[in-house]
């Protein structure tokens, strides 16, 4: 008699903010790539420089998440698809798997009028995701945070995003913070990422005019040629568009964006990145760069670049990424702040390169070493 086929481990991915657009599009893509209805457009993972290093499979991804709204999973996928951010029809070709992460999505915090203290609300949060791995049977989870923007913190107090990260800590999982929010960037939780023995990433994911940046940023210092300005404007809208009409969550935004040109340019030029929030854009956004620079004998000229994306369908795929990665980082034992990521945020945590270019070898070169021939 043969023995029972062995089912692959299954990974839980907890996405704070698991009813925003980013969220939506994360779980219905997986569905969709795994049932073969889509290429996997935009997924790192799935390029051949990453076949042999372990990921789970796309299909063992199993999804819940904290949220403070009461849409529901598959409602907001038709939204969406309403909006040309999902293709026509596949909402309710994925419509399981949406109410099936959407059975898992709990209330997040703090909401108004809420009486519980910080630890309370970590412990609360932390139970839900010790919860969820257990009933379901997890190898393990990870938590990403995909929520809009907070503010940065102005006094001791934890902000949402910090509670979250601690619970996740808390909880034994690997944190990813996709967002420009605190998370654990916080002071007070230094000691309990520096004693949790899990990996971490972040901060900020760099979908669009970031990712521009920290491709021209390089090849103006190698041709040396003199930056003298650096201007840019964004038009979003969306949650993250009314979350950054807010000018704190916007200064929290922009200061990923000045960091790529001051690492990749040796020195800050003059210029600002502006952000305006336009509703009728809704999930789409459009960013405008404009570079003043001297070449030969101090030649004055100018590049324009425009980018026009829809900002979930760019963050999704590297949701996933990040989630697999992280994932099978924790499978092998490594811990602490993975600078192997800076591929992927506006400002990486650890020492990482700021190029483009660099950022990907350093992650090539992760991918090799968590494949299975590696620790042999």
């Amino acid at each position: 008699m043969s023995a029972p086929r062995q089912l692959p481990p299954r990974v839980g991915v907890w996405l704070i903010g698991a009813r925003g657009s980013v969220a939506t599009t994360v779980v219905a893509g997986c569905a969709a790539l795994t049932a073969g209805l889509r290429p996997p457009t935009g997924l790192v993972t799935e390029t051949p420089a990453f076949a042999g290093s372990g990921l789970p499979a796309l299909s063992s991804l199993v999804f819940g998440g904290h949220d403070t709204l009461d849409c529901p999973l598959p409602k907001r996928a038709e939204q969406l698809a309403a909006g040309g951010v999902l293709p026509p029809g596949l909402p309710a070709a994925v419509e399981a798997e949406l109410a099936a992460a959407e059975r898992e999505i709990r209330p997040g915090g703090p909401l108004p009028g809420d009486t519980r203290d910080e630890e309370e609300l970590i412990a609360a949060f932390a139970t839900d995701l010790r919860d969820f791995v257990r009933r379901l049977g997890l190898d393990r989870a990870v938590v990403v945070n995909v929520a809009s923007t907070e503010p940065a913190p102005t006094g001791a107090a934890l902000p949402a995003s910090s509670l979250y990260a601690a619970a996740a800590l808390r909880a034994g999982c690997p944190y990813v913070n996709f967002t420009p929010s605190t998370g654990l960037h916080h002071p007070g939780l230094a000691g309990l990422a520096a004693s949790s023995g899990l990996p971490y990433g972040g901060r900020d994911g760099k979908t669009g005019q970031t990712l521009l940046r920290s491709v021209l940023g390089p090849m103006f210092a190698q041709r040396a040629l003199d930056v003298r300005a650096w201007s840019g404007t964004n038009l979003l809208g969306g949650g993250d568009g009314a979350a950054l009409a807010d000018p704190a969550a916007a200064a929290a935004k922009n200061a990923g964006k000045e960091r790529v040109l001051a690492d990749t340019l040796g020195t800050v030029p003059e210029g600002q990145v502006h952000i305006d929030d336009v509703p009728a854009l809704g999930d789409w956004k459009t960013a405008w760069d404009h570079v003043a620079f001297d070449g030969f004998l101090g030649t004055r000229m100018v590049l324009q670049t425009i980018w026009q994306g829809c900002d979930s369908a760019l963050a999704a795929p590297l949701v996933l990424d990040l989630a697999r990665l992280l994932a099978r980082a924790h499978e092998r034992g490594l811990s602490g702040p993975r600078p192997e990521l800076a591929f992927f945020f506006k400002d990486p945590v650890g020492e990482a390169p700021a190029s483009l270019a660099e950022q990907y070898a350093e992650l090539e070169r992760f991918a090799r070493r968590l494949s299975e021939e590696e620790g042999r």
